[in-house]
């Protein structure tokens, strides 16, 4: 069994903002990887993904894109290189393909086993982020026992599908961007569309992005905005220079439909929501570009620019065999997931009780969680936030325990 000061687990972009933060306090610790650095980077991700956000906006504690497109958007590949030169800057001590299979708390801290040993660690920090499973709704199990079932983490490229339709469920970045794709190649496409997030690409000559941080907009902190705030679906955008909002994909083709609200004997039934949802969307859209006007100390003459999404309402239910559909795709987000942890701090859900990544527990910490204090926890760019505050909080908890 080896000792050590701090146990962070998972080498994300998350866990390895921790680990710098911790090698500049001079905190001794190892980072437990179950796979290869990045690893959710490397294997769950679709062929001709790119990031959502800019690659500026990559900025992790010590570290900045020194590429020469800082306004372009890497893809998957590419930010795991971006991860391992982080990982070399300073030489971050990653311990990988070791899975941790109990947390759970003794005298002094935590035990920290593992499929290659175990560690004793006054403090452990969970950087295993919000994506660790797929969120399927229950109505899954009722869809024909022949029809292909995916995530969008397990989606690849169409060529991997079996023939036919596809039905997308969930009009959040990846949906959409799944959505277009399919429907490029030439495939049939259906998107149930449910709450969804609205962003133009580029707004008064600048990435929206570059906006949303100058405005402050993700620098928002939890406290400051109403709980639904909290769990806003990711932007209907890409990175690969096309529109993918709504009205984009019903001019390519794709067929839009409401909230997927019911599986029936071989047919699907879908909400009649798509104009209220997509009146709702535009509505937050507005209130944004207005903020950014705000700050232009301009009129709302480029806003006006911004069409309305105007959709029909789409079908009401379909038939899938006989649409041809061979495929579904759960584009329904992911929820984090901690079957090792044996220690009560989860709520209900399953969800980590924390306050800006401090549980109750004494030396339990987590990093890289949806909104965990800046709105800006939702992509990389806010781990950096995060990092640093953990820790502060860890490395003053330690010294205060030295003196004591």
């Amino acid at each position: 069994m080896s000792s050590i000061h701090t146990v962070v687990i998972g080498a994300g972009h998350a866990g390895l903002a921790v680990s710098r933060c911790l090698t500049d306090r001079g905190v001794e610790h190892v980072v437990i990887e179950r796979g290869r650095l990045a690893e959710r980077w490397r294997s769950a991700r679709w062929e001709s993904f790119r990031m959502l956000t800019p690659n500026w906006l990559s900025r992790l504690p010590g570290w900045v894109y020194r590429g020469g497109a800082p306004d372009g958007f890497m893809t998957a590949g590419e930010f795991v290189r971006h991860m391992e030169g982080y990982a070399a800057s300073f030489a971050a001590p990653v311990l990988d393909q070791t899975t941790v299979t109990e947390v759970r708390a003794v005298a002094g801290g935590y035990l920290v086993r593992t499929d290659r040993g175990c560690w004793t660690a006054a403090n452990v920090v969970i950087a295993t982020g919000y994506h660790a499973r797929a969120r399927v709704p229950g109505c899954a199990a009722a869809l024909p026992v022949g029809l292909a079932q995916l995530t969008s983490a397990a989606y690849r490229e169409p060529a991997g599908l079996p023939a036919g339709g596809v039905l997308v469920v969930g009009a959040s970045a990846s949906g959409v961007q799944i959505a277009d794709e399919l429907r490029r190649a030439g495939r049939e496409v259906t998107l149930a569309v449910g709450r969804h997030t609205r962003l133009p690409r580029r707004y008064r000559g600048r990435d929206i992005f570059w906006w949303l941080d100058r405005v402050g907009s993700l620098d928002r902190t939890a406290d400051e905005l109403p709980e639904r705030a909290h769990a806003e679906p990711s932007p209907q955008l890409s990175g690969a220079g096309r529109a993918v909002d709504l009205a984009a994909l019903a001019r390519r083709g794709v067929t839009l439909a409401g909230r997927l609200a019911a599986v029936e004997r071989g047919r699907v039934r879908f909400a009649d929501d798509l104009p209220a949802t997509t009146a709702a969307a535009d509505a937050r859209l507005r209130r944004v570009l207005t903020t950014i006007d705000g700050y232009a100390g301009a009129g709302a003459g480029a806003a006006a620019m911004i069409r309305p999404a105007t959709v029909t309402p789409g079908p009401r239910g379909l038939d899938l065999e006989r649409a041809g559909i061979g495929t579904v795709i759960w584009a329904t987000g992911f929820r984090p997931s901690y079957p090792w942890l044996n220690v009560p701090v989860l709520d209900g859900a399953g969800l980590l009780r924390h306050r800006r990544g401090v549980t109750a527990a004494p030396g339990l910490y987590a990093i890289g969680l949806r909104f965990q204090h800046r709105r800006s926890a939702t992509y990389v760019d806010g781990a950096r936030h995060d990092a640093a505050f953990l820790a502060d909080h860890l490395a003053a908890h330690h010294l205060a325990c030295r003196r004591a």
